[in-house]
C-alpha cells in the first residue's frame, strides 16, 4: 500500500525586504514515514523552506498542508512539527534526562511516564544508561542524539533537522548519518533534513529535493538523482561529474570530444545542441592501439591515489575528461577513452548550463 501524503507544500512563494526571492513558488508532496532531504548550496532557500515549515517565516503565499489543513496561520507550538537545529541548544545546567523531558514536564505531564519514555528514547539513540550525565561530558555526536531524542518525546508527526551533522568531525558524521537513518526508520516518523553535503543526502534520504535559486530543481530517489540528473546544474551539485557540450545528431546518436557515441536516448529532435553528462567511474581508458576499443583518443596529464581508485586528468582536444579507475595509467599515457551507451546521460541545454559549462571548461586550462 502507497504511503498517505502527510505533507504538501504548494506554491509557497517568499521574498524578503530587501526585495530577495528566497523561495520562487516551491511545492513537493512528503509522505509518512519519509526520510526527505532538501539539498542544495548556500542561499538555495532550503532552510527558508524548513523554517516556513517549522512556522518560523511566514510565507508571502502558498499553502503548507499537514494532512489537508492549512498550517501557516498556526504559531510553531501548535503544529505537529519538532526542529532538530546545528547548535542544539541543549540546557548546560540540566543532565541529559532532564533536557530530554523538558518539553513533557514544561505541559506538567505525569512524571514517572516520563521517565519511562526518556529511557526508552534514550535507548532509541544509543544513549541507555546517559541519564545522569551532564551535558559538557558528552561528545558533538551524543549531545545530538539528546537533541533528537528531545525533540521525539513531544510525539511530532513531521522532524525537521537544519544541517545537524555541520559541526561534528567526518567519522562521527558518517557514524551518525546511517544512525539518523535507523532512528528514523525505527520511531516511524517523518524526517524533512537539510543539507549542503551530497554523501549525507544520498547516504540516508528515501527522495531528494535538489535546490537552486529557491526552486526545486529535481526531485526523486538517490539512485535517480544520481544516475538521470535533469540538469547540468543537478548532474555538478551531485557527485563528480564530467559536462561538456553536445550534438545529438538523431536518436541514439550523440556526438561529443570529436567522436559520434550510440547512446539510449530519444526525442531530443536531430542535430540538437544538448549537455553530456559522464560520471569519472563509467569512463574506461583502453590501450591507444587496442583495435577493438571505441572511442577518441587522449593522453593522461596527471594521476592521483584517492585510495578506492585512482583519479587521472585525460586531455582529449580540448577538453578533460576525469576518469576514475582501480588500474592506474600513467601520466603521458596514450589512450582510448570508451564509454557504454546507457552510461552518456544526454540533457537539454538549461539556464544552468552556461555558468556549468563555463566552469568545467575552465579545468581544462
Amino acid at each position: 500500500m502507497e504511503a498517505k501524503t502527510i505533507l504538501s507544500i504548494k506554491d509557497v512563494r517568499v521574498v524578503f525586504e530587501d526585495g530577495f526571492v528566497a523561495l520562487g513558488g516551491v511545492s513537493i508532496d512528503i509522505k509518512e514515514n519519509e526520510f526527505v532531504t532538501l539539498l542544495g548550496p548556500s542561499g538555495c532557500g532550503k532552510t527558508t523552506l524548513l523554517r516556513c515549515i517549522g512556522g518560523f517565516e511566514k510565507p508571502n503565499s502558498g499553502e503548507i498542508l499537514y494532512k489537508g489543513e492549512n498550517i501557516i496561520p498556526l504559531p510553531p507550538y501548535k503544529r505537529h512539527v519538532n526542529t532538530v537545529f546545528q547548535r542544539y541548544a541543549l540546557f548546560p545546567h540540566l543532565n541529559v534526562a532532564q533536557n530530554v523531558a523538558f518539553g513533557p514536564d514544561l505541559r506538567g505531564e505525569d512524571k514517572k511516564k516520563t521517565a519511562a519514555e526518556v529511557s526508552r528514547l534514550l535507548a532509541l539513540v544509543g544513549l541507555a544508561g546517559f541519564e545522569k550525565r551532564k551535558i559538557a561530558s558528552l561528545s558533538g555526536g551524543q549531545q545530538q542524539r539528546v537533541a533528537i531524542a528531545r525533540a521525539l518525546i513531544n510525539k511530532p508527526a513531521v522532524l525537521l533537522l537544519d544541517e545537524p551533522l555541520g559541526a561534528l568531525d567526518l567519522k562521527i558524521r558518517r557514524e551518525m548519518q546511517i544512525e539518523l537513518k535507523r532512528i528514523q526508520r525505527e520511531s516511524g516518523i517523518t524526517f524533512i533534513f537539510v543539507t549542503h553535503d551530497q554523501e549525507e543526502a544520498l547516504t540516508m534520504s528515501d527522495r531528494i529535493a535538489v535546490m537552486q535559486a529557491g526552486q526545486i530543481q529535481q526531485l526523486g530517489t538517490p539512485e535517480d538523482i544520481y544516475n538521470e540528473p535533469l540538469t547540468a546544474f543537478v548532474a555538478d551539485f551531485i557527485g563528480d561529474s564530467d559536462i561538456m557540450p553536445g550534438m545529438m545528431v538523431r536518436d541514439r546518436l550523440v556526438r561529443f570530444l570529436g567522436w559520434e557515441f550510440p547512446c539510449i536516448d530519444e526525442g531530443f529532435g536531430e542535430n540538437a545542441d544538448v549537455d553530456i553528462v559522464l560520471r569519472p567511474e563509467d569512463v574506461k581508458l583502453k590501450p591507444a592501439d587496442d583495435e577493438t576499443a571505441f572511442g577518441p583518443l587522449g593522453v593522461v596529464e596527471s594521476l592521483l591515489f584517492k585510495g578506492v581508485h585512482y583519479e587521472m586528468r585525460v586531455r582529449c582536444g580540448e577538453s578533460v575528461v576525469i576518469v576514475h579507475s582501480t588500474h592506474a595509467r600513467q601520466v603521458g599515457t596514450r589512450v582510448k577513452l570508451t564509454v557504454a551507451p546507457e552510461d552518456i546521460q544526454v540533457m537539454h541545454k538549461s539556464e544552468s548550463s552556461d555558468a556549468v559549462l563555463k566552469k568545467h571548461a575552465a579545468r581544462a586550462k
